[in-house]
């Protein structure tokens, strides 16, 4: 199995911890980078090689993880020279992917078995599998419901659920193709493009242990909740 990991990214959200490093190898804990973390998940869900999609800072990423035997991963390297969006590195490596494939971002903390993700994409037929997580979203408003000019309705500071994306996916090279390498290609487009056509993604729905790491907050949070979640994420390290 082959995974294909973003990390070229800038994180502008999580400065000033990615003024020097890249985002994916900020420390987790007193021993982890976030990368190092999800390599050896990869590893124990018995992934056995991996593309990093790097940019910027990238020779820091190249000059922590080598080629990944230490993990027990063959690991390769795309470079990004301008911002290409969540899928449009994927575009400039197609002749070294597999028919199907994980794609996922470098700053997820999960227990998600990334193995089965991938085996239920397969086995699903679909062009596109999301990994999805269950959000509850609380609105610090009153929320009014209107009709030419009248209020139809109201709602005290309502809480709406979501289900979203965890940056997650199973992918097949077949659906990359007709878009055009070296051009930028968004999630959201390649989401939009697949609805319009009639052929809809399949979701694995999750509610296990998810964190985004993007902002200060987040960060701090993962750092803080580690230590009791290590077994959870790191089984049997």
């Amino acid at each position: 199995m082959h995974a294909v990991i973003l990390a070229g990214g800038k994180g502008v959200r999580l400065r000033p911890y990615t003024t020097a490093l890249p985002k994916p190898l900020v420390p987790i804990g007193d021993r982890h980078a976030i990368l190092e973390i999800v390599l050896r998940q990869l590893a124990a869900a018995g992934f056995t090689s991996c593309t990093l999609a790097i940019g910027h800072l990238g020779h820091i990423i190249r000059a922590y993880v080598g080629n990944g035997s230490q993990w027990g991963l063959r690991v390769g390297y795309s470079t990004e020279d301008s911002p290409l969006g969540t899928m449009g590195p994927l575009l400039t490596m197609m002749d070294r992917l597999p028919e199907r494939f994980l794609v996922m971002n470098g700053d997820v903390l999960t227990d998600l078995d990334y193995g089965d993700v991938l085996t239920r994409h397969t086995d699903s037929g679909a062009p596109l599998t999301v990994a999805t997580y269950a959000r509850k979203v609380a609105i610090d408003f009153g929320v009014l419901t209107t009709e030419s000019g009248r209020v139809t309705g109201f709602a005290e500071k309502p809480s709406m659920d979501y289900r979203v994306s965890m940056g997650v996916y199973g992918l097949s090279r077949d659906t990359l193709a007709g878009y055009t390498p070296g051009l930028p290609l968004g999630f959201d487009e390649l989401m939009l493009d697949l609805l319009k056509a009639g052929d809809p993604p399949h979701a694995y729905e999750f509610d296990g242990y998810w964190l985004d790491i993007g902002r200060p907050d987040d960060y701090d949070r993962a750092n803080a909740e580690f230590t009791t979640h290590r077994g959870l994420l790191l089984k049997g390290a």
